[in-house]
């Protein structure tokens, strides 16, 4: 199972919905010592893995190619998905998905999507997926805009994040596979 944040189109506030959830954890709580059954222990006696993937949503759903398409950033659709590198991918139309698991590499953010003036200071820093520069066809996304100009202006900066990035990548919560699915 991979679980996505919802297509932003189809969101909705669910009345008492707090109240199922403080239920839910209550009664997950409850049984927490009871002996596993079910299909977790089903899958442990057949020797298969029991617990769950969860795969991140990148770029907050917005199609990676889209930077690189004129009129910037459009907003990915949950039809239109795929998981590579442990994340969930959106794309605003089935071409732009098919050209990214053609060569994912092209479209993807470099430094892993984290703020490249961040990777500089030794950190990885969240960025704003609309704080975007494409700088030597690749695209780099940033906290905000200053850091942004900052990279902008000072061209040399990209190289130096992208020598600090190998030392930081393995900080990552999510451990980054190869292969589009």
């Amino acid at each position: 199972m991979w679980l996505t944040r919802p297509d932003p189109a189809a969101a909705a506030i669910i009345p008492g919905a707090a109240l199922t959830i403080t239920l839910a954890l209550a009664l997950t709580a409850t049984l927490a010592p009871l002996p596993e059954v079910g299909p977790r222990r089903a899958a442990a006696e057949e020797g298969l893995p029991s617990q769950t993937r969860i795969a991140l949503l990148t770029l907050n759903g917005f199609d990676p190619v889209s930077y690189f398409l004129e009129g910037g950033p459009q907003a990915g659709a949950a039809r239109f998905e795929l998981s590579w590198d442990g994340r969930v991918w959106r794309f605003a139309s089935g071409a732009n998905r098919e050209a990214f698991r053609d060569d994912p590499p092209v479209y993807a953010p470099r430094l892993g999507g984290y703020d490249a003036a961040g990777i500089l200071e030794g950190r990885l820093v969240d960025a704003d997926p609309l704080v975007f520069a494409v700088i030597g066809e690749r695209l780099y996304l940033f906290r905000n805009a200053e850091r942004r100009a900052r990279f902008l202006a000072e061209p040399d900066l990209v190289r130096q994040a992208e020598a600090a990035w190998p030392a930081l990548r393995s900080l990552q919560d999510v451990p980054p596979m190869d292969a589009p699915r």
